[in-house]
């Protein structure tokens, strides 16, 4: 049985831890928030109505790829192209490529950022694994102008991050929406996670101040987490809503 994603993969293992997975999304609702192209993410309304539903649908196609039969992943990728095709024929244009590239690049880099924060520090044969995955999915989609190989990538990423980002009423909105679907705590730690996620580049534009604070309850999470009692701080923090969702997430 052949698999898009080897089953011995840092991928796998990534992306089988439900926090992993939430920090993977925090950081990219921070960038998705300034992304210069962000009104395509409005332009359906899913997005700004039910931000932590679009997250879950989006966290359910990822996995579809990284832990499925290699032909069920493609087609899962095939189904993800065929819906942005849609969007474009709806609003009658394309698209940037760019803006195509930068969601690619969010999820190594906020794979890797996570993965870090939350486990150790991975070796560069483990990010590159990381890069070589996502990108396979790039290729899939077609995308035009994908890096060479991660080295290209990390310059690449941090020339979209210095060009392609910027604060426009729809941060400002997007954000207003996350906390009123998180409520006032929730949304305090969802600010002082992306503090400690996003790169300076997204902290400057943002403003949202210093982590201060969350360290010394990440320390703590990370503690519970090395004795496997994790969840008991976590069932505390999220959505009830979204408990058994979140908890499904775990699968290694």
């Amino acid at each position: 049985m052949k698999y898009f994603v080897n089953e011995d993969s840092i991928v796998r293992k990534i992306w089988g831890k439900a926090d992993t997975t939430l920090f993977i999304f925090a950081g990219s609702a921070a960038e998705f928030a300034l992304n210069k192209a962000v009104d395509w993410l409005y332009f359906t309304g899913r997005l700004p109505a039910d931000p932590l539903g679009r997250l879950f649908s989006t966290v359910t196609y990822a996995r579809q790829i990284i832990f499925a039969e290699e032909d069920a992943a493609l087609a899962s990728i095939d189904k993800i192209t065929a819906i942005h095709k849609g969007v474009e024929q709806s609003r009658g244009a394309q698209i940037p490529d760019w803006a195509y590239r930068d969601v690619l690049f969010m999820l190594i880099d906020y794979s890797i950022r996570s993965f870090e924060l939350l486990d150790r520090q991975l070796t560069l044969a483990e990010k590159i694994e990381v890069f070589n995955v996502f990108n396979q999915v790039g290729l899939r989609m077609g995308l035009t102008g994908l890096p060479a190989n991660f080295i290209q990538w990390k310059q690449m990423r941090e020339d979209h991050l210095q060009n392609n980002l910027a604060q426009s009423t729809y941060t400002h909105h997007l954000y207003q929406q996350y906390k009123k679907h998180l409520g006032w705590l929730r949304y305090a730690l969802l600010i002082k996670v992306q503090l400690l996620l996003v790169p300076q580049r997204v902290i400057e534009l943002l403003n949202f101040g210093k982590p201060t604070w969350i360290k010394p309850i990440l320390s703590l999470y990370k503690f519970f987490r090395r004795l496997k009692i994790e969840s008991i701080l976590r069932n505390t923090l999220l959505p009830t809503d979204y408990k058994i969702q979140i908890k499904k997430l775990d699968t290694v």
